[in-house]
């Protein structure tokens, strides 16, 4: 679950991350009025979206009233901004942050995230704050340091100061780095983040750390031990919530090949096939083994209702706890509550897999038998491109 700079600001603030006066707004009238309780004589106006460059793209503007602080909302407020990390079709602009202006004496990046090779949360630090650290690695690697945190033991004091340094805050500001680097830790682990990065992070002429940006992923895997921030999570990002409800795993993608499969491994083959057959897959799903109905049909429901896709393709291997006729089943039950019907086509192998085909036939669900998985997808693939069926 990605969040909003705002957001994890707020999560990290009780750990002892610092940030400039700032308030979230929702529309321009909001932003102003805002800008008037932080107070001051220059405001910071950033479009909130989970993505970073926003001030390349225009999503990130300093004003000098509170008047233009409203004007530079309104510009902002219902745009799409496109930056590198968005892909072409950019992230609609729901909200701003307005915050005052912090005046910087350096600039620096502090982040924590997964080495997965490794096993452990890795703290990394640059001097070179403000810039993308992708950019740093390339061009200047000496610039960055690294720690990797022992997982018993949690973040070493001792190597704590020692990236301090590294980064250009060592000395009299050694001490309040040490603490920030440890809480950031203690938060990553509270949280089962997968990534807290703050850049920059801006060391002021009177020696205060201050996080003038924040990013913060959170695992979603562990969102059952964190319904208290469950509301953070955008609503317009299609499929979360049915997601995390149900507990299934579903991502969308560009194509019109709606894939009801069950099995990671097996939704992966299904994918490449229906790549190698010529067509594109509008979703990944993986229907968990231990699924009942009402989360099968819910993935299902999920997948039926993407207005992109033109056919679906059904593929069930049944075995162990999965019932082909159950799946049959909470799929006609999406089906009727989707309201909409496109062409199916549907391999059942396994378990009851006959009754799995006449619980289709019996509800109304009209579909294509396969008897293969490549054939499956040539079927799909060809229903898709408008073919006789």
């Amino acid at each position: 679950m990605d969040i909003h700079e705002y957001q994890a600001k707020q999560l990290l603030r009780p750990y002892g991350l610092a940030s400039p006066p700032g308030e979230c707004a929702f529309t321009a009238e909001e932003a102003e009025a805002a800008a008037r309780r932080i107070g001051g004589s220059r405001w910071v106006v950033k479009a909130q979206i989970r993505a970073g460059d926003r001030g390349r793209a225009g999503g990130v503007k300093m004003v000098a009233s509170p008047a233009d602080v409203r004007e530079v909302a309104r510009e902002m407020l219902g745009a799409r901004l496109v930056t590198p990390q968005t892909g072409g079709e950019g992230e609609y602009v729901r909200r701003v942050y307005v915050e005052a202006v912090c005046r910087a004496a350096s600039e620096h990046y502090l982040a924590l995230g997964l080495d997965r090779a490794a096993s452990r949360i890795t703290l990394v630090g640059s001097d070179a704050g403000g810039t993308s650290i992708e950019s740093v690695a390339g061009e200047h690697p000496e610039r960055i340091s690294q720690v990797a945190i022992d997982p018993i033991d949690g973040l070493n004091p001792a190597d704590a100061r020692r990236l301090a340094a590294d980064i250009g805050l060592g000395g009299a500001h050694s001490a309040g780095a040490e603490r920030l680097m440890i809480g950031l830790y203690d938060a990553f682990v509270s949280y089962d983040a997968s990534l807290i990065e703050i850049n920059p992070l801006a060391l002021t002429a009177d020696g205060e750390l201050l996080a003038l940006d924040a990013k913060m992923s959170i695992d979603d895997n562990a969102m059952f031990r964190h319904r208290d921030i469950e509301d953070l999570r955008e609503r317009d990002e299609e499929g979360r919530f049915e997601r995390v409800r149900h507990g299934f795993n579903y991502i969308a993608l560009d194509g019109d090949i709606g894939c009801v499969v069950n099995g990671a491994g097996l939704a992966m083959a299904t994918m490449d096939i229906l790549r190698l057959q010529g067509g594109a897959p509008a979703n990944f799903l993986d229907l968990p083994p231990a699924a009942g109905r009402d989360r099968m049909t819910a993935a299902c429901r999920l997948v039926l209702e993407n207005p992109r896709v033109k056919v679906l393709l059904v593929n069930i291997v049944g075995g162990g706890m999965t019932r082909c006729d159950v799946v049959a089943e909470a799929f006609a039950s999406a089906c009727r509550a989707a309201g909409r019907s496109v062409p199916i086509v549907a391999r059942f192998e396994g378990v009851n897999r006959e009754l799995a085909r006449k619980v289709l036939r019996d509800t109304g669900v009209e579909a294509e038998p396969a008897e293969s998985l490549g054939d499956a997808a040539m079927r799909a693939v060809r229903a898709a491109s408008g073919g006789a069926r």
